[in-house]
Order: structure tokens, then sequence, then C-alpha cells
């Protein structure tokens, strides 16, 4: 933690899968913005009403544990908030384990991990970023175009500490930015961050609760270079909406595979149908077991 630093206390709901949560995390921190050390904490750059700092998570027996440097006490419990969304505090295991227990597939895996959460997101134009890079790439590869497009448009901060250099950029940073050069990537996907950071600035509230899923993806659907995968995982992480499911994701095909060979996507769609309404925390047991048995191999 932060010397002179404000904490906070972040109650959540038990079981809580700390470890899983922070892997996830920890697989995805972009360099220079995040980092989740061997000592179990999470570490971010953030900023907030203009004002750039850091902050810790780690785990407590019942709670989480919150330093924030560089951010004034009154928007610390505004901090808290984002930072409860992201780590997925108020989420109901028993509700979500009695709905999805009923799948033979899904079952052993609730049981394994009863208080998995779906991660949030920090920063949802953060998220809408990461979604477009991660388009028909690996995680690593995504990561590592995340890192090139902080160190090439991101902010450094005056003082960094270890690893942590730069706030992540801002729509305003990206809008006329030539993506694609800078990443050496396809233009197209280039273009598809700038017309979400021309769509962010254009809609204060476009990453604000949507009336539904169906709304919020026609909302980002409607924005050239967004198809339905990107906007299904833009709808579960940035809009933190339980049902949303990227049906078409090789991970959860990957997952469900039987003698039988895959399912389609229309059959994954068909099946999750007993998921509702916490589809997208089946796809979060799903993914989890997937990224298990590919190291494994």
């Amino acid at each position: 933690m932060f010397a002179g630093a404000i904490e906070r206390r972040l109650p959540v709901r038990p079981p809580y899968d700390w470890a899983a949560i922070r892997a996830f995390l920890a697989k995805r921190a972009i360099p220079g913005v995040e980092a989740a050390d061997p000592a179990a904490a999470y570490a971010r750059t953030i900023s907030i009403a203009g004002r750039h700092g850091l902050l810790t998570v780690a785990p407590g027996a019942d709670c989480l544990h919150v330093a924030l440097r560089g951010v004034e006490a009154g928007h610390a419990e505004a901090v808290a908030g984002r930072l409860r969304r992201l780590f997925d505090c108020d989420a109901d295991p028993g509700a979500i384990a009695a709905c999805l227990v009923g799948d033979p597939v899904l079952a052993p895996l609730v049981a394994a991990r009863p208080g998995l959460r779906l991660p949030g997101a920090w920063d949802p134009f953060e998220t809408g970023c990461r979604a477009i890079l991660g388009q028909q790439v690996s995680v690593a590869a995504a990561i590592g175009l995340a890192g090139k497009l902080v160190a090439a448009f991101g902010t450094p901060l005056a003082e960094p500490m270890g690893g942590l250099t730069h706030v992540f950029p801002t729509p305003a940073d990206l809008v006329e930015a030539d993506i694609a050069l800078a990443l050496n990537m396809p233009r197209a996907r280039g273009a598809a961050i700038r017309a979400l950071a021309a769509a962010a600035l254009a809609d204060p509230d476009l990453f604000a609760p949507a009336e539904s899923l169906e709304a919020a993806v026609l909302r980002f659907t409607a924005i050239r270079g967004i198809g339905p995968w990107t906007a299904q995982y833009i709808a579960m992480r940035a809009l933190k909406l339980p049902d949303a499911l990227p049906v078409g994701d090789v991970g959860l095909l990957r997952a469900l595979e039987s003698r039988t060979g895959r399912p389609s996507p229309a059959a994954l769609l068909a099946r999750a149908e007993a998921w509702r309404p916490f589809r997208a925390y089946a796809a979060q047991h799903l993914w989890v077991a997937d990224e298990a048995a590919v190291k494994a191999r």
C-alpha cells in the first residue's frame, strides 16, 4: 500500500473468489497502466477530475482493502463506487449458482469456484478499446497492442511508481490519432477505436446503463467497426449487464466441446437460455475452465 494514502474498505458478499479475479486482471494488465504483483495486490493508474493518481486493491477476510494516492478525499467515495463495479462486489453468488447448476458442464465449475466474479471496468472507454484490440487475436496479443497504445498516446505520470507510468488515453487523445500506424495493425481496427472515441465525445451517455441488453448491443453495433461479439463484451464488462453473452467466442465454444465436437454458436445460444439472467457469469466460468485446460496441455 502507499505511504500516506487514503484508505477505503470495500465489503464483499461471500464467498468471494479473489484469486480468480486477480488472475483475470493480471493476465490482461496493460503495461504502464496496471500491475498485479506476487503479493496478490492489484494496482493501476487513474484519472479523476483532471488529477492523476494510483490505487492498489488487496484482499481481506470479508472485504477488499483499497489505498489511493493522488486522489482528493472528496473523490474517494466515487473511486470506491467504480471499484465495486470493477471487482463485482455486490453480486449474489447464491442466486447465480442456483441458476447455473442445472447445466451438467457448469455444475462442477460452480461447485469448484462458488465465489467467481464477473470483472467489470474501471473505465468503460478503456474497456471498449480493449475489446476492439482483442478482435480475432489472442489475449496476449491484445494486451501487447494496448501497451503500445498507452505508450504512444497515453499521458505520462508526473511521478511514476514502478511499472506504472501512464494514464490510459482519453477519447480526445485518440479521436484523430493514426492508431493503425502507431500499433502496426489493420487500419480498420484503428478506425474502429477512433469511431468509438468520436461516439464517446459526441454522447456523454454512451456507456450509461441501457434499458436492455438488446438496446446496449444496438447502441454499440451502430458504431462502425464494432460487431456483435465486441458489443456483447462491452455490455458485459463496461455496462455490467449480467445476461450479456458473446455467442461466437472461441473460448466458450471450446469449453463446451464434447465427444460430438464443439457446439455451433446457434447451439450455444439455445443452451444458454437456461442460464438467463446470468449468462455472463456462465461465460466467465467457461472462460476460466478453458484457460485452465489450455494451460494444462
